[in-house]
């Protein structure tokens, strides 16, 4: 399988003007009630940019169960607003609610995307998808202290201590990508393709690759579910083999 060949006509221009990316879009939708009202009560008391968008950071990073388990052929499973309201997403999800809310908080804030090999995946996932390589892993980039920073708030801390992952910190400053290592040493994730960034989500393009590349993953007789996930890594991290 190969979702190289997907086309990247959604990536942004480097000249793109700043405030194109503190407009709602379709999936980054920083207009809806419930995103504008997340992102006030997260950071509203928070000092400067880099404190407000370190707040929403890990609200969203904690505070949204982590799930690859959805319904891929929705548009709403890529929909921040609709992230929300569930109280679970796979990683694109997470990050358009965090991209959102920091638009929501006058933050510039956008979409970035990449193929990764994840090595700490479930068997059952992995059978359903049939390769270890995630194609559009999602992650978000907020514009702090006058440069682009990289955000990725797909696994929330109650996954990772299932897994035996360390959370992902972010500072505001630095970049923060998935670990290559796990807490015991092994491989976690691998970067093979950066896809660049997008101001909102390229989802007709993530979900023909979806149905292409993973039909056991996206077929419609399996539910979506906020919890088999974080279950398969317990019993992962029970009987590695």
């Amino acid at each position: 399988m190969d979702g190289g060949d997907v086309s990247r006509s959604f990536a942004m221009r480097a000249d793109e003007p700043i405030e194109r990316y503190v407009r709602p879009d379709t999936y980054v939708d920083s207009e809806a009630p419930n995103v504008i009202e997340f992102a006030r009560r997260e950071s509203g008391s928070a000092e400067g940019d880099v404190e407000r968008a370190v707040r929403l950071y890990y609200a969203v990073r904690d505070g949204i169960v982590y799930t690859p388990y959805c319904d891929f052929r929705s548009p709403d499973t890529y929909r921040a607003s609709a992230c929300l309201a569930r109280g679970s997403g796979f990683c694109v999800a997470k990050a358009a609610l965090l991209a959102a809310a920091a638009r929501a908080s006058g933050i510039p804030a956008r979409m970035g995307f990449a193929d990764v090999r994840n090595h700490l995946t479930t068997a059952r996932l992995r059978e359903r998808m049939g390769t270890d390589v995630f194609y559009f892993h999602g992650y978000a980039e907020l514009y702090v202290g006058g440069a682009w920073v990289k955000a990725t708030p797909a696994f929330d801390r109650g996954l990772c201590d299932r897994f035996g992952v360390r959370a992902l910190d972010w500072d505001g400053r630095a970049d923060a990508l998935l670990h290559p290592y796990d807490a015991a040493g092994r491989r976690h994730m691998e970067y093979v393709l950066d896809r660049g960034p997008s101001a909102d989500v390229p989802a007709d393009a993530i979900m023909e690759t979806f149905e292409r590349c993973y039909p056991g993953l996206t077929e419609r007789s399996l539910p979506p579910s906020a919890t088999r996930f974080r279950q398969e890594a317990e019993a992962t991290r029970r009987d590695p083999a």
